[in-house]
């Protein structure tokens, strides 16, 4: 039966993550398709770019808070039905992948960076602040959100091991779903990249 529950667990998680907010949140409040401006990007980021503070702060907190809360659902509740740190994992690499690929989407959704972040609170809030830390710092002083992500993401699988206190007592599935969140985050911001490496990146908070 625990495999039975873990798999549900995963599937709602999944289907949680694949509600695009920024397209919900837009269509809400009477603005344009984030798909159709700016990255094309369905994130928060590209959402400010509508000149709207308010809908890009809905989509954020939204977005993180799709990932936090499968993660935290099995935390609290999921230990009588047998949901250990590997239904934890799951879940949270579920949400991550149902925002990335979203179901309800044509599979077409964000770069993952704000559900990534509540998925890490969901595990820990220690590693949660420190990863939103790191992004805040780069995001000030360079003003780049995709130079941001990728240094925030790069140092996430650190930071947890560093919140479990030690290597032997991190769990090793949590650290792979952090680990592969990290590179299909790296993936999504491949053509960022590109624009980082040839000095043609909008900077944070630019209009397109």
């Amino acid at each position: 039966m625990e495999t039975i529950y873990s798999v549900l667990a995963t599937l709602a998680a999944y289907l949680i993550g694949s509600l695009s907010f920024a397209v919900i949140v837009s269509r809400v409040m009477g603005l344009k398709d984030p798909r159709s401006y700016g990255s094309k990007n369905p994130g928060a980021t590209n959402v400010l770019r509508s000149g709207s503070k308010a809908a890009a702060a809905a989509t954020l907190v939204l977005d993180a808070l799709k990932g936090w809360l499968p993660v935290a659902l099995v935390r609290w509740f999921g230990r009588p039905y047998g949901l250990e740190e590997g239904t934890v994992a799951l879940v949270g690499l579920a949400a991550f992948v149902g925002h990335v690929w979203p179901v309800f989407f044509r599979f077409q959704g964000g770069k993952g960076v704000a559900t990534a972040l509540g998925v890490l609170l969901g595990i820990s809030w220690i590693l949660g602040l420190a990863t939103a830390a790191t992004w805040l710092i780069i995001a000030v002083f360079f003003r780049y959100s995709s130079l941001a992500s990728l240094v925030a993401a790069a140092f996430a699988p650190a930071y947890y091991l560093l919140a479990s206190g030690a290597v032997w007592y991190a769990d090793p599935s949590i650290s792979t779903a952090i680990f592969v969140m990290a590179i299909l985050l790296a993936w999504r911001h491949r053509l960022n990249i590109g624009r980082l490496i040839q000095g043609k990146e909008s900077r944070l908070g630019a209009k397109k």
